[in-house]
């Protein structure tokens, strides 16, 4: 039986599971060209760790706006629907390889708020 996610150790296991998956995925590995160096990677994920741990245990750690940088990327390498599909099969499937539980399914679900809402934001600039 899998644990469900805990604290930041888990995060960080399943944001770098996740990401390592991304950055070796045909579709959207282009965007994470900037982690193929190991030290921007680690960089990065401990960004995530922090906002993960915001969105699951509202731990205040992350006071970031998350929107910014991708909305920036996106002008430089426009995000596509497929894309966002892309990363919501690949978080749930991470989440699913190595958890199970409320906070596991937590996870999914806060993920799929959160890339409907920065699909929605990414179509209005193309209005």
């Amino acid at each position: 039986m899998k644990k469900d996610i805990e604290n930041r150790e888990d995060i960080y296991l399943l944001v770098k599971t996740f990401y390592i998956k991304l950055m070796k995925d045909e579709l959207v590995r282009h965007f994470f060209v900037n982690f193929e160096n190991p030290k921007q990677l680690e960089i990065h994920l401990q960004v995530l760790v922090d906002f993960w741990d915001n969105v699951l245990f509202y731990s205040g750690g992350y006071r970031k706006n998350a929107m910014a940088p991708h909305l920036k990327l996106h002008q430089e390498k426009p995000f596509k629907v497929e894309h966002f599909k892309c990363w919501l099969s690949a978080f749930n499937k991470t989440v699913d390889e190595l958890f199970e539980g409320e906070m596991a399914h937590t996870a999914k679900s806060r993920a799929l708020s959160i890339a409907t809402v920065m699909e929605l934001k990414i179509s209005e600039l193309n209005k």
